[in-house]
Formats: structure tokens, sequence, C-alpha cells
């Protein structure tokens, strides 16, 4: 454990639930220069930690969940996209690396409660405790508010969250044995390994992923210049388990790479296959009629479920959930799916319609706007609705304080999670 020399930071304002007055004072007041405790270190599981703590702490304690890292741990973690204003507005700020990496479950939690417990040993019990994090952080984020006792948890903002959890690699499973059912004949496009990821002893990297995927559908190409061959085997992936073609080849890193990662760690699930495809009936007969067929190992799929699929025991923290609505990685349905969980009054769900999809594509004032409303729903303003947090974020970039554009569609729809995962 070491400590940094203090830094500069900017006085908190008094708080207030006026949102607009919080954000014109903590992004255009020039507060003086005061003191700022900055610690990091390295917890007794293997995490690296970081804390800053404003000279003018508010009490509270805000942890940022980072996503999905292939990268073992290292020092100095990322605190996260709003900790700017965050420090500005008083709260202390943390974050944790995770001990494992790719799905980082079965341990994270325990990650978070070890940040909390230094943060309580060098600054005392938080009196708030808010908790945030984009793609699989969304997830920790859920796990760490209904698993790891981390005190007074007030708050917790999803960012494109995977908080479907474990039930999504059923949809990895099902790509990667209809690419292999579909692709594997085709010279230069076959990938090892199959349900169980890439072998450990192959050379195969994320590059070659991604040229073999393009060797077989073509879709690194302009759909004029795709071999009629590519064409249809693309079509054909795509009409089987869904999607949309850009996130093709990130989405096969995924189930390629993440996947071996997940079944080989002996700290996850110690070579034993957790998910499987014997019952499955595919909506194309011929990859329906030729694909691999599969069966987990009970006590895999058990590990697995533990590590983790979302029960919704949040006591009675508040969330807010912003997803884009293109995004083919982390479905929307994952909103839909945690809400279902909870109580009406748990959780406020914002989707961002985009014109092109991304995964976690949010604009600054839109990330700022989710912050903000659920800080005011916190502290004692009323629940807010997707439509608010559109308002808000209109306000955000008419004041200038940061850029837009705001797309967040009061009226959309999220639809179920079973629909985009096969029936098992």
């Amino acid at each position: 454990m070491s400590r940094r020399p203090s830094q500069p930071s900017r006085r908190s304002p008094g708080r207030t639930l006026c949102l607009f007055a919080i954000l014109a004072a903590s992004l255009l007041v020039p507060y003086p220069a005061t003191a700022q405790s900055e610690l990091d270190g390295k917890t007794a599981g293997g995490a690296y930690y970081g804390i800053h703590v404003p000279a003018a702490w508010n009490g509270d304690l805000v942890i940022w969940n980072h996503g999905t890292d292939m990268d073992h741990p290292a020092p100095n973690p990322d605190l996260g996209p709003l900790v700017d204003i965050q420090l500005a507005e008083g709260f202390a700020v943390a974050a944790s690396t995770y001990r494992q990496r790719g799905w980082a479950l079965f341990k994270a939690a325990k990650d978070i409660k070890a940040l909390v417990q230094v943060f309580r040993a060098n600054f005392g019990e938080p009196r708030r405790v808010f908790v945030y994090g984009a793609s699989l952080g969304g997830l920790v984020t859920v796990q760490a508010i209904e698993k790891a006792n981390l005190g007074n948890v007030v708050g917790g903002l999803l960012w494109c969250g995977a908080t479907g959890g474990s039930p999504l690699w059923d949809v990895a499973l099902d790509l990667r044995l209809v690419y292999d059912a579909v692709c594997s004949d085709v010279p230069g496009a076959e990938i090892p390994g199959g349900a169980r990821g890439l072998p450990t002893d192959t050379d195969f990297d994320a590059a070659a992923v991604e040229t073999a995927v393009n060797v077989c559908t073509g879709v690194d190409l302009k759909k004029r210049s795709r071999s009629k061959g590519q064409k249809a085997r693309l079509a054909q992936i795509l009409d089987t388990v869904g999607g949309d073609e850009r996130f093709l080849q990130t989405v096969m890193w995924y189930v390629t790479v993440l996947m071996a990662d997940l079944v080989e760690d002996k700290g996850k699930l110690k070579g034993k296959l957790a998910v499987g495809n014997a019952t499955v009936v595919y909506p194309n007969p011929e990859v329906d009629a030729d694909i691999e067929r599969v069966k987990p190992k009970k006590g895999a799929v058990r590990r697995l479920a533990k590590n983790y699929t979302p029960s919704g025991r949040i006591g009675n923290t508040k969330l807010l959930a912003l997803h884009t609505d293109k995004d083919d990685l982390v479905f929307v349905e994952n909103v839909g799916d945690y809400r279902d969980k909870l109580r009406p009054d748990q959780l406020v769900a914002a989707v961002a319609v985009e014109r092109e999809p991304s995964h976690c594509g949010f604009t600054v004032a839109e990330g700022l706007a989710s912050w903000e409303s659920l800080l005011g729903w916190v502290n004692g303003a009323g629940q807010p609705a997707a439509a608010d947090v559109q308002a808000l974020c209109e306000s955000i970039v008419e004041l200038g304080l940061a850029a837009g554009p705001c797309r967040i569609d009061p009226a959309f729809e999220i639809g179920v999670l079973s629909d985009r995962i096969l029936a098992r």
C-alpha cells in the first residue's frame, strides 16, 4: 500500500436538490485549490485499488466498476468517467481491478468488498455508498449490491449493464457452434476449439479470429465486394442466432477467447462446460441438422449461475439503467430482465436511440444526466422517468456543461431477454 502526494482538488458546492444548480456550481464556479487524499495499493486477494477523497468530503463514497478486461490486474485502476464531477461534488471515489480476467464474477464481489474495507480502515465508514459500472461492470455492480454487504448502498447506476447474467453464455455458445456449422469447411475460416473456446495451446488470437470470420462472411468488406458464398453464410448465421453483422467479429472474440478463459480457469469452471445446446431447436433447418450438440456438467451449470445470475434482492437501493437501443454485445433486453426482478419503484430505465449501433456509446451529456438524475432521486426528489433524464440531458447541453446529443426516447419499449436466447 502506498500513499501518493496530495493533489489539488476543487471545493464541493453545498448539497441541493436543484440539479441545474449542482451542475453549474460543480463545473463552472472556480473553486480554490484544496488538498485531496489519494490512496492506492493491492488487497490480499490480488486486486489493485485506487481511492481519492476530496478535502471537502461530503461523507459519501462512489465506487466505479470497469467492464471486461483480459489483461492481468495492474496498479492504478481507472476511477471512472465521472470522477471529476463526483470529486467536485464532494464525493470520495474508489475503484478496484478484479483479481480475475474476463468473466470476473467468481471473485469480483469479494474484490469490491475488500475495497470498501480498505476505505473504512483509512477514512472511516462512509455515510452513503453509490455503485456504478459499465458493461460487465454493470453486472459486477448488481452483484456487489446484492451480495457484498457494502454498507448503506443508496444508489446504483448501470451503463449498458450485462444484468441478464450467466444465461448470456447460452447466446455465446449458440453463436460459436452455429459459426462452426456454417464456416468450418471454408478454407481459412476454421476457428479451433469449438464449444470450449480457443484451446490453450493454439496460436490463434483476437486478430486471427477476426480474419477467420471475415474470410467466411466478408463482414469487413463492402456488401458489393462480398462473394455470393460469403453473403449466403452471413445470412445463415444471422438468420439463426440474430444480431447485427457489425458486431459479429467482436462477439466472436468473446465466444472464443472469453469462453476458453471461463471454462479452463481453475478459479472459474475448472475445465468443465456450463452451457449446452442438446435440446435447442435452431430456426434454420440446415444448421439444426448439422450443428454440434454438447451437454453441460450439472455442477458447472450451478457454479456459473451462482457467479452470477442476479436475484433482484437490493433492499432499498435505487437504480438507474442507461442503455443504447442497438447494442448487440449487451442487448438492451438485459435492462428489462433485471427490471422484472425488482419493484417498479426501484429502477428507472432510460434508452438512447442510436443512428449507428454501439456498445456503451453514450454522449457525455447522457452519462452526466443519468448520474445527476440518480443523485437527485436519492437526495429526495421524486422517482424520475426516462423523459426527465432526457430533459435534464437537454438542459445540460443548453447550458454548455457537456456535449450531446441527447437521444433518450421515453416511449421506447424494452423487449424480453428470453426472446434473444434460444430456448433450452
